[in-house]
């Protein structure tokens, strides 16, 4: 079992920057694909990034590649998603999740076992 804690939402201006953590708890951590995943306000829950459990690999949505950064720091079970040139489009509730490690990118909402509990994300134009 593993559980997620999201922080570092908030309200930005449009280009402005914000990096969201995810706790984990759990001993394998590091054996866990993680994710970020985005719902907007009457849309569905659509994949952001991924990192790979093993070597740390990364696989971006088309609409933040080059402006958003996953990473993960085992020792401290924490996965980050740095968010930079933010566009009023990124306004949403942000979804950290986990999966046991496989040999894919798990880009579906269907693939991830762990959700934390959302942080909102705020950007004005």
């Amino acid at each position: 079992q593993v559980q997620l804690v999201e922080s570092g939402g908030g309200l930005v201006q449009a280009g402005g920057s914000l990096r969201l953590s995810c706790a984990a708890s759990g001993r394998t951590f590091s054996n866990y694909d993680m994710g970020w995943f985005r719902q907007a306000p009457g849309k569905e829950r659509e994949f952001v990034a991924t990192i790979k459990w093993s070597g740390g690999s990364t696989y971006y949505a088309t609409s933040v590649k080059g402006r958003f950064t996953i990473s993960r720091d085992n020792a401290k079970l924490t996965v980050y998603l740095q968010m930079n040139n933010l566009k009023p489009e990124d306004t949403a509730v942000y979804y950290c999740a986990a999966r046991f490690g496989t040999t894919y990118y798990a880009t579906q909402r269907s693939d991830y076992d762990f959700w934390g509990q959302g942080t909102q994300v705020t950007v004005s134009s």
